[in-house]
């Protein structure tokens, strides 16, 4: 059995952040989305695949920030990039800076449903545009969903505060479930705007899925015999499974793509591409601005973050990384005999346990997270991770290591 970690200064921070902030942190961060007691609240500092809390324990960090770090924490030439840029030219203005027009001619080289871009600063923005620009073009209503697609009103899986009719047009579908979703697309046969879709399915706190051989080719068949566009929300999979996101890598082009996260490494960058006829009613028909939307700086850190990517092949590096990383877990799994489920290789790893009716698997699940974060592994219960760049084989072998001792601590449980 690992020590329990020494986390004084987190906890007393959070109980003075409880008095100044709702929640004391922003959602997905509180501590009940981990193991309460358990894990750090608040971090200082980060480099490469590690990160350090603010009692001064480092973890080799597999969660890299929800996804934006693909390469590692503060990385010198992204960051001296972007200082470059505000100190030499400055990053926010009334009118649009010209290196915009480079990063969109890069996302069109890249991304094979880009014709077009709309640059934005979050993943939520993306999608929520790329719903609204559906609807422009279609002149139809009704939606059918399935991932996480962010925070607004349409989608938002915590309805407080939203009236239903603000997303009653807005049906879920089950991924790798076509039964499921021509079930909407028939009740809705005229009115069908867009289909939204996360290429690879990560469910919340379900293993991480891949598409059935000709499941996303079905998907892509329905949406034009309905005649709704198709939207891969490609947030998390974008600048990661590959450079031009899940739809390069699994060979299915949709109308539109959102893409985030990893792009920038960390930066505040987001973007809409898609093809020109349905990105052309951004042009009078539908309404996007934020005075911070055109900033430059996230702009020149997606610029960099892209280009180091192609420079030194470190998606190919990534991939390698996270076979080797699956391979391991998987043994490590098998060795102990501890049913529990692998998924999300070699991208977005990702641990569970399968659901009994005597609800075994929830012991077993804080029981095991709760002795890997002892081992200053960052892995989220309920999340899966993601494999960076900077992750170096000792890491990968530690925690391989470091798995496979939290899975033998839960024989007793058994």
């Amino acid at each position: 059995m690992a020590e329990k970690l020494t986390l004084t200064k987190s906890m007393a921070m959070y109980e003075e952040a409880l008095t100044l902030v709702p929640g004391a942190v922003a959602g997905i961060r509180r501590p009940y989305n981990f193991v309460q007691g358990e894990y750090p609240i608040f971090f200082t500092d980060g480099k490469g695949g590690r990160i350090t809390d603010v009692d001064g324990n480092e973890y080799i960090d597999y969660l890299c920030a929800y996804g934006p770090i693909i390469i590692g924490y503060r990385e010198e030439e992204i960051d001296r990039a972007v200082q470059e840029q505000v100190n030499d030219r400055g990053f926010c203005f009334s009118l649009t800076q010209p290196i915009q027009t480079d990063l969109i001619k890069k996302l069109i080289e890249v991304i094979p449903s880009a014709e077009m871009a709309a640059l934005v600063k979050t993943g939520s923005d993306a999608t929520t545009i790329a719903i609204r620009v559906a609807r422009a073009f279609t002149g139809k209503t009704q939606i059918a969903r399935h991932g996480y697609h962010g925070w607004h009103d349409w989608c938002v899986e915590v309805k407080g505060g939203i009236p239903q009719k603000f997303y009653e047009d807005v049906h879920e579908f089950h991924y790798n479930d076509l039964d499921s979703l021509e079930q909407i697309m028939k009740a809705n046969k005229d009115d069908m705007a867009a289909i939204i879709i996360t290429p690879i399915g990560h469910p919340l706190s379900a293993p991480v899925e891949m598409p059935k051989p000709g499941y996303l080719e079905a998907v892509r068949e329905m949406a034009d015999h309905y005649g709704a566009l198709l939207i891969f929300d490609e947030i998390r999979t974008g600048f990661r499974v590959a450079l031009g996101g899940a739809q390069e890598l699994l060979g299915v082009t949709p109308d539109l793509t959102t893409v985030g996260k990893a792009m920038a490494n960390g930066y505040a960058m987001a973007a809409l591409v898609g093809k020109k006829d349905p990105m052309m009613v951004l042009a009078d028909d539908v309404f996007l601005s934020s005075t911070f939307f055109p900033n430059s700086d996230s702009i020149v850190a997606a610029l960099k973050t892209i280009e180091i990517l192609q420079r030194d092949k470190m998606l190919e590096g990534v991939a390698k990384k996270g076979d080797m990383f699956a391979k391991g877990v998987e043994k490590a799994i098998e060795d102990t005999g501890i049913p529990a489920v692998f998924s999300g290789g070699p991208w977005m790893p990702f641990i569970t346990f399968p659901r009994d009716d005597e609800g075994l698997y929830r012991k077993l699940r804080t029981e095991f997270y709760t002795q890997l974060i002892r081992r200053k592994v960052f892995l989220q219960p309920y999340h899966h991770g993601y494999i960076c760049y900077r992750h170096t084989d000792e890491d990968l072998q530690y925690t391989i290591g470091a798995i496979e001792e939290s899975l033998r601590s839960l024989k007793k449980m058994m």
